[in-house]
């Protein structure tokens, strides 16, 4: 593209373009520019060398692509060396750049001196680096040569092309910065986005999870359920699908749906207001429900003696319209099971009966009581221990409520008066004004009467304060509410709730326990408006002697029960050991009864034992010998007639009187017995008395 007649261009120090000794090729005179020709209007800055020699197009006349100047003819001699050195240095002030070097064309021509600007005179530019050549004068070639001057032009500096380019770079380099950072925070964001999405996809799996096992821990204790059915835990198929249809739907009714707000967590618990039933046969529409709480004690039990207590003396007729509930209030399964277990095995006809029932919470219901606040000076293990009884009792009327028409409060250390079940319903049912609690007992909860339709209040009222007080005190809290007036004395508050809470005397209960459910804790509370209990039955008897193999405890000797004195009392029995009641004449006996244990020690209890008769004809005793019966009743070797056994620490019934007079009566031990025997009343009815 180059012709034979391009020159080398040298540029001097301080021109910016390139440093001192550096050549560039320059096309000859007349040759287009390359790159150049398409600018517009001679714009000569598309070309890396236009802007150093901004000279050429074609010579002649018009305008070339590049804008140039009209070539001027220098003067002769030496007057026009000195205009051409004068123009040279116009507008520079003598000012050659950094330096002052001259611009040479190497092959002939000479450029004078090139006008620049003074160095660092350019906006955002040192040294003269950054400053733009203006084009100069062109010059002609001598004639005296015989050959073409080369062109010679002015070269400036200009700072607007270059101030635009380092503007527009700039702002090129913010716009990149900008969309950088953009992007950055764009992705940021949709991290962010996708993060929280994880986390939400995880909250739900785990929720997922805890709901499917849950459901599996359901279907296994359904499993559970089914193996004890068969093990005749529970025998009233119809009552127990019943049970777990209603179980299945998992619906409350809406009075109880307010729970949530006291105990949140159970919303995660679809299950947990529902209780294991391990015993019963889910008995409803009786006249009184009985709610005993147990917890595991560290020293003495006291349930079973409570239990056996509060059946004592009970008629068919009132255990078939009463029932009573106990809550197992443990998570542990083993000992849940072993409580369960020992009811089981003690009260058989009335758990078939469906006279007693057997819960246990699920462990989901109670909520985190390991930090809780300490409240009324209680320090920490008080502080649980009584919230976590607000919880129970909680529980165990929620379950009670839709069961029967009154609810009684007890607890599992108390002794009950005889036939305190009818005294119950008289006292009640003379009530002329509206009345919320009946109080059989001035101690603690124990013996407080509820109508069933009150309890869902109660237990709203117990669960918004449950971390706060002991329960006694709540309901107490509850009554200033519902009647007292802020503005009137403590005389006439507590006037207004002996209208809702009314007192029963005497007590119908007392509490016996001394070892507290809260370890360590000894309390010897006594209700002094229970009196003295009964402990035996005095009957008149027939003239007889007593005897007995047992070993008698202190004074409570076989005499003194037998004329109605005092109670019998002995040490553990063993197999072959005897009671015997041998009359001075021998009579004809129409009935007896003898009742084991007492109120107080209801669990001492002849057990496997049998009601023997000696017959007073000595012909009919050695037919007995013979043939081992008569009268449809088993006869022992040495001539008596077994009529009966006992069944729950009592044994009664009528004698055939074909058997004619009677000599004696036995009670034979068939068996050891792992507790001490009370016997509290004996009854033997002839003609004469």
């Amino acid at each position: 593209m180059y012709s034979l007649e391009s020159r080398r261009l040298t540029l001097g120090k301080g021109h910016g373009y390139a440093p001192r000794g550096f050549s560039v090729l320059v096309p000859a005179l007349g040759e287009p520019i390359p790159g150049v020709g398409s600018l517009p209007n001679g714009n000569c800055r598309g070309h890396p060398f236009a802007e150093l020699t901004p000279l050429v197009g074609k010579p002649g006349g018009g305008r070339s692509r590049c804008r140039r100047r009209t070539p001027r003819v220098p003067p002769d001699g030496a007057a026009g060396a000195e205009r051409l050195r004068q123009e040279g240095t116009r507008g520079a002030g003598g000012d050659q750049g950094a330096e002052g070097g001259p611009l040479s064309v190497a092959g002939g021509g000479q450029v004078s001196a090139a006008r620049t600007r003074p160095a660092g005179s350019c906006p955002g530019g040192g040294g003269g680096g950054a400053a733009e050549p203006r084009p100069g004068e062109e010059e002609q070639e001598e004639a005296a040569a015989g050959v073409r001057a080369a062109p010679r032009r002015e070269m400036r500096l200009r700072p607007g092309p270059l101030l635009t380019a380092l503007c527009l770079g700039a702002a090129f380099s913010l716009l990149w910065y900008a969309a950088w950072q953009g992007s950055r925070g764009n992705d940021f964001d949709m991290y962010q986005s996708q993060f929280l999405k994880l986390q939400q996809r995880l909250l739900h799996a785990e929720k997922e999870n805890k709901r499917r096992s849950h459901e599996l821990s359901s279907a296994l204790d359904e499993i559970k359920r089914i193996v004890a059915k068969g093990m005749n835990l529970t025998t009233n198929h119809t009552d127990y699908m019943k049970w777990k249809m209603l179980n299945l739907t998992r619906k409350l009714p809406v009075h109880f749906t307010n729970v949530y707000y006291y105990l949140p967590h159970l919303r995660e618990y679809e299950d947990a207001l529902f209780p294991n039933v391990i015993l019963g046969q889910q008995r409803t529409g009786v006249s009184l429900v009985m709610g005993i709480p147990t917890v595991k004690r560290e020293k003495q039990h006291y349930l079973l003696n409570t239990l056996h207590s509060l059946l004592y003396e009970l008629s068919e007729e009132q255990k078939n319209d009463c029932l009573i509930i106990i809550l197992i209030a443990e998570v542990n399964a083993e000992y849940v099971n072993s409580v369960a277990e020992s009811i089981k095995t003690s009260f058989p006809r009335e758990i078939q009966s469906g006279v007693l029932e057997v819960i246990s919470p699920p462990a989901s219901y109670y909520p985190d009581l390991s930090n809780l606040k300490e409240t009324l000076g209680d320090p920490q293990d008080r502080v649980r221990w009584r919230t976590k009884q607000n919880l129970d009792y909680s529980f165990l009327m929620l379950y009670a409520q839709p069961k029967g028409r009154l609810y009684l409060q007890l607890e599992d250390d108390i002794i009950a008066k005889p036939d305190y079940i009818q005294s119950i319903k008289n006292f009640a049912a003379k009530q002329s004004q509206e009345w919320m609690i009946l109080e059989f007992s001035q101690l603690g909860f124990i013996g407080k009467l509820f109508k069933s339709q009150d309890l869902p209040l109660i237990v709203e009222f117990f669960l918004m304060f449950y971390k706060d007080k002991p329960v006694d005190w709540l309901l107490d809290h509850l009554l200033w509410v519902k009647v007292c007036n802020p503005e009137k004395d403590a005389i006439h508050c507590e006037k207004e709730k002996s209208k809702l809470r009314i007192r029963a005397k005497p007590s119908l209960f007392q509490h016996v326990g001394i070892h507290s459910s809260l370890a360590g804790k000894i309390q010897n509370l006594k209700d002094k408006d229970f009196g003295q209990n009964v402990l035996h039955k005095a009957h008149n008897n027939p003239p007889a002697t007593v005897d007995t193999s047992l070993r008698v405890h202190q004074q409570y000797t076989l005499e003194k029960v037998y004329t109605g004195k005092d109670c019998f009392w002995a040490s553990a029995p063993v197999a072959g050991d005897y009671i015997s009641f041998t009359f001075l004449n021998p009579l004809k006996v129409e009935k007896y009864f003898f009742r084991s244990g007492n109120m107080e020690h209801p669990g001492d209890k002849l057990l496997n034992t049998t009601v023997e008769v000696l017959p007073a004809d000595e012909m009919l005793r050695k037919e007995l010998v013979r043939s081992g019966s008569k009268f449809n009743y088993p006869a022992t070797k040495d001539g008596y007639l077994k009529i009966g056994a006992f069944e729950d620490g009592i044994a009664g019934g009528s004698i055939n009187q074909s058997i004619g007079k009677i000599r004696a009566i036995r009670l034979s031990i068939n068996s050891d017995s792992p507790v001490w025997a009370i016997l509290s009343e004996v009854l033997i009815k002839t003609s004469e008395n």
